[in-house]
C-alpha cells in the first residue's frame, strides 16, 4: 500500500542483510513522470541475483519477481496509519523539493483536490487492493514464505529478530 513504508523497510533489510537493493519507483519512473521503457528489462536484472530485495509492486513485474522470491512481506498497517504516514511524507517531498527519480519531484499539494492521479488520492483509492491479492498469491506460490506485518511494532520486532539470527 502507497505509505505503508515499504521502501524505508526495504532499505533497512538490505542493510541488516546485505543484500543488494533498488527502489522499483526508480527503474519505473523516467522523467516528467513517464514510464521507463526499460522497466521491465531493469527489474529483471536486478533479480536475476541469488539475492536482493525489492518492493512488490507495478503489475508488469508482480510475477516475474514472485517466480524468483522466497519471502514476500506484507505490510498490512491499519489505512489511518498508511494516510497519515502517505501524508507526512507528501509533504515533506514536496516542500523539502526533493527530487525522487529522474528529475520528478511531487506534484502540488493543491493537486489533491484537481488531479484524480494525485499520490494521495491514489494511496486512499487502493488502500485495500493487497488485502485479497496477497493471501491469492500465497495460494498459487506455496513455496514463498509470507510474513505479515499489521503495526509498527509488528515490524520493530520482526527486524529485531533477523539481527538475533531469525528467519521467521
Amino acid at each position: 500500500m502507497t505509505g505503508s513504508g515499504k521502501s524505508t523497510l526495504a532499505k533497512r533489510l538490505s542493510t541488516r542483510l546485505n543484500l543488494s537493493y533498488v527502489e522499483i519507483d526508480s527503474l519505473f519512473h523516467g522523467p516528467n513522470w513517464e514510464p521507463r521503457a526499460d522497466f521491465v528489462r531493469d527489474v529483471e536484472a536486478v533479480i536475476s541475483g541469488d539475492s536482493w530485495v525489492v518492493e512488490w509492486q507495478y503489475s508488469a513485474v508482480r510475477t516475474k519477481i514472485l517466480e524468483r522470491a522466497d519471502t514476500l512481506i506484507w505490510l498490512d498497517l491499519p489505512t489511518p496509519l498508511t494516510l497519515y504516514q502517505l501524508t507526512c511524507r507528501t509533504v515533506r517531498r514536496r516542500l523539502g523539493k526533493v527530487e525522487l527519480w529522474n528529475g520528478n519531484y511531487e506534484r502540488p499539494l493543491h493537486g489533491f483536490f484537481t488531479d484524480s492521479e494525485h499520490i494521495m488520492r491514489w494511496g486512499f483509492r487502493t488502500r485495500n487492493k493487497l488485502r485479497d491479492r496477497v493471501p491469492a498469491v500465497a495460494a498459487l506460490y506455496p513455496r514463498l514464505r509470507v510474513v505479515r506485518l499489521a503495526s509498527r511494532r509488528d515490524i520493530e520486532l520482526w527486524v529485531g529478530h533477523l539481527a538475533t539470527g531469525g528467519t521467521s
